[in-house]
């Protein structure tokens, strides 16, 4: 009796970390309104829709009026019919509800494997880093339900060399799912390779080794190949990074720790305790590690990448003991799984809608006349997505692989307030209105001093103008 008392006892305490790492701060992050920062969450949303309401996929661009008919390449086509049948559900509680179960899903798999190495609350606080990190980039948009995902698929390469082996070859088909959901599968076949060359070169039989893991990537790789868009879908992700302007959007620039503290926070912690503990790991874990916080530094958007692969990746290395006996919560986690799932429902019940910004102008919007709603309207960029899901087409939105350099280029200048380019967007595309953020200082200041332009609203998320004389 003794005993089962004091293993209940070390269970109910087990029990805590356990609640606050799966189920409340993944509760909490997915309910925060700032999933909603960004514009591009809005035409995510309207891709989704329109793929239920045609039963098909767009090839061509269906939403703007100046690259109407264009080709597009929509790679994320499956996260954003996701989205779209959340927001059917409930609008923007469903899309939170949505981000909450895959916010859980991510703390759950790194906390699991956390544990096999170290203690729960250590985990615990692992966890809180990972999170400070993902925060700028933990928006209701594709890469977010990609990131439990790429957990899963490392724990299933550290799982098959603890156990010197390739993954099942079934495991390929993930590759599937990740290709139909976001761009960034290309790491995935990475982290891919890594693991096995890390097999081949600690492997006492590298002959069947090789043979494995060869079959196992060949596999991966005819995986990507299954996907909506064709080879297209698979080309698309590599144009993408060949274009000109992605340092004009925020993600795509370099890491700075103006704009990302928490990650450089969190970075020099680890390389501390690195530098104190000197965690043991083979050099190819070392190499992949290095690789992507390349990738984190050149790119704001990796930051998340390496976050989550180092999070799985460097428990390991820390311990002291070959594996922890793994713990046994029993009914324990069959309760963290039906509160995480009431949570769930519940987010997808209350009311939740996003703050007022100009990723979101829902109120300015409204103020617009309808005669004016089909006609050329000059919009900000993170405008684009808020119209497109109201119906109304704009001139640009976040989607810069239709647009392109040129058009992208042309539009920074324009936002400044360069009034010769603006002047020529104006003529060329018959501009009749204008919903500008106030960021756009310039330009706004532009249209006031202009007698040809009439502000008819304004409020915290901008203001709208009307073209007085054609």
């Amino acid at each position: 009796m003794p005993d089962t008392a004091k293993r209940q006892s070390k269970q109910s305490r087990d029990l805590i970390p356990l609640l606050v790492a799966v189920v409340l701060i993944p509760a909490v992050l997915g309910s925060s309104k700032t999933i909603f920062n960004d514009g591009d969450v809005s035409w995510h949303i309207a891709t989704g829709q329109w793929i239920l309401n045609h039963r098909a996929i767009p090839h061509a661009d269906p939403f703007s009026f100046t690259r109407l008919g264009a080709p597009w390449v929509p790679i994320e086509w499956l996260a954003e019919l996701a989205y779209a049948l959340a927001y059917r559900l409930d609008e923007y509680a469903g899309v939170a509800a949505l981000v909450t179960a895959a916010l859980i899903a991510l703390h759950a798999i790194i906390f699991s494997n956390a544990l096999r190495f170290v203690r729960p609350w250590l985990a615990v606080c692992m966890l809180v880093g990972v999170d400070a990190v993902l925060v700028p980039m933990m928006l209701a948009r594709p890469h977010l339900l990609v990131w439990p995902l790429l957990a899963f698929w490392m724990s299933l390469m550290l799982r098959a060399r603890e156990e010197d082996r390739a993954p099942p070859i079934a495991a390929a088909l993930l590759m599937t799912l990740w290709a139909n959901l976001h761009g960034s599968w290309v790491f995935g076949l990475a982290i891919a390779c890594a693991s096995g060359l890390e097999a081949l070169v600690t492997s006492e039989d590298w002959m069947r080794t090789l043979r494995q893991w060869l079959v196992f990537g060949t596999a991966c790789i005819a995986a990507v190949f299954i996907n909506a868009i064709g080879i297209d879908g698979v080309l698309h992700p590599f144009r993408i990074a060949g274009l000109k302007t992605l340092t004009l959007i925020d993600e795509w620039k370099p890491s700075n720790p103006e704009v990302t503290p928490w990650f450089f926070a969190v970075l020099a912690l680890v390389l501390a305790l690195i530098a104190w503990k000197r965690p043991r790991l083979h050099w190819v874990r070392w190499i992949l590690l290095g690789v992507l916080l390349a990738f984190a530094l050149w790119q704001v958007r990796q930051q998340a990448m390496l976050a989550i692969v180092a999070a799985m990746v460097l428990p390991a290395g820390f311990s002291r003991e070959a594996r922890r006996p793994a713990l046994d919560f029993g009914t324990d986690a069959v309760f963290a799984s039906s509160l995480a799932l009431a949570l769930i429902v519940v987010r997808a019940i209350l009311p939740l809608s996003p703050s007022e910004s100009e990723s979101n102008p829902w109120k300015l919007i409204a103020a617009v006349p309808p005669q004016l709603r089909s006609q050329p309207v000059l919009n900000g960029f993170s405008m684009g997505g808020p119209l497109i899901l109201s119906g109304i087409r704009p001139y640009i939105d976040g989607r810069g692989d239709v647009y392109g350099d040129s058009m992208m280029l042309d539009y920074a200048q324009i936002s400044k307030g360069d009034a010769a380019a603006f002047s020529r967007a104006v003529d060329r595309w018959n501009i009749r209105w204008a919903i500008l953020p106030n960021d756009y200082k310039a330009l706004v200041a532009l249209l006031d001093q202009s007698g040809e332009w009439r502000r008819i609203a304004s409020d915290q998320a901008g203001a709208i103008y009307v073209r007085t004389r054609a």
